[in-house]
């Protein structure tokens, strides 16, 4: 299990006890030292851009120098100071609370709390980094939308999904241009939805099938199966099918061995890519978060 950054914070000073040492170092040793796995030390933030257990690590030497108990001598080097061993020294656990005692820490938590929320005590018993906190954030924003959306699309008019799923197709890329699709619909569309044209002519097209149905309600292999009939009426060989529910486990060996090139995208997948390319929804407020650049200080 990956510890917790607070958890961390002792660990990484007990580190820095013996001189100067290069904060990848540290991530190294600390690593030994909590027997990760290999897949825990390779596990990636969301980001993809540092691992979760270096995110947390850096994180406990930020608070740590913070509070003044350890300092970095030079770019990506840490040291500990003397109120470090004080506090090494000391039988107490080392944490956010523990950090609360020193001046300094006091005045960084200040500058980092919320004005709205500045009569509030902060957290001490957190164990999600800052960064581990918004992303959690971020995703519970994302989850509570994507139902939203799901549940919009069920209830709304049958003509208006499949005119919102080819819109979403279109905006992804599929299609010569914007105008590219159209909405099938009607007793005659042989079994088929819409149509995307992926060259001005239309001579390569992708038709598209469309079912609002209910959670818990899968899409069975029958379903995909009639769709490969309809390409087959249609002498094409490329069909998205899109519903609101999911794909059984039958369905989906079903389209992986049919001839034809079929696309499954169940409802989580829906909601995914319509909060990715905006569609029903809108970017309401955009939060730029900057890092420091050591290199502009050298």
């Amino acid at each position: 299990m990956i510890p917790d950054y607070q958890t961390l914070m002792r660990p990484v000073l007990q580190a820095s006890a013996n001189g100067e040492i290069a904060i990848s170092d540290v991530v190294r040793e600390l690593e030994q030292q909590f027997g990760l796995s290999d897949e825990e030390k390779a596990k990636l933030l969301p980001s993809g851009k540092q691992t979760q257990f270096a995110n947390r690590v850096h994180w406990a030497r930020s608070y740590l120098k913070q509070a003044g108990l350890i300092r970095n001598p030079r770019r990506g080097f840490l040291e500990i100071t003397d109120e470090g061993r004080k506090a090494l020294a000391s039988d107490q656990a080392i944490n956010s609370k523990y950090l609360e005692q020193f001046d300094s820490f006091q005045e960084f938590r200040s500058r980092t709390s919320k004005e709205t929320s500045s009569d509030k005590e902060p957290s001490t018993n957190q164990v999600e980094t800052p960064d581990e906190l918004l992303r959690t954030a971020y995703e519970q924003i994302n989850q509570s939308l994507a139902a939203e959306l799901l549940e919009k699309l069920r209830d709304g008019d049958p003509s208006f999904f499949e005119k919102t799923i080819v819109t979403l197709l279109l905006t992804m890329g599929y299609g010569a241009t914007q105008s590219a699709g159209e909405v099938l619909g009607g007793t005659n569309d042989d079994g088929v939805d819409g149509v995307i044209n992926q060259d001005p002519l239309g001579v390569d097209q992708v038709y598209v099938q469309a079912k609002r149905y209910k959670v818990g309600n899968n899409i069975g292999s029958g379903a995909i199966r009639d769709f490969y009939g309809a390409l087959g009426l249609k002498d094409v060989s490329k069909g998205i099918f899109v519903t609101t529910s999911a794909f059984s486990n039958s369905a989906k060996e079903t389209a992986s061995k049919l001839g034809a090139r079929i696309v499954l995208i169940d409802g989580v997948k829906l909601a995914e890519l319509m909060i990715q390319h905006q569609i029903g929804c809108r970017v309401e407020e955009v939060f730029n978060i900057s890092r420091l650049d050591d290199g502009y200080f050298e």
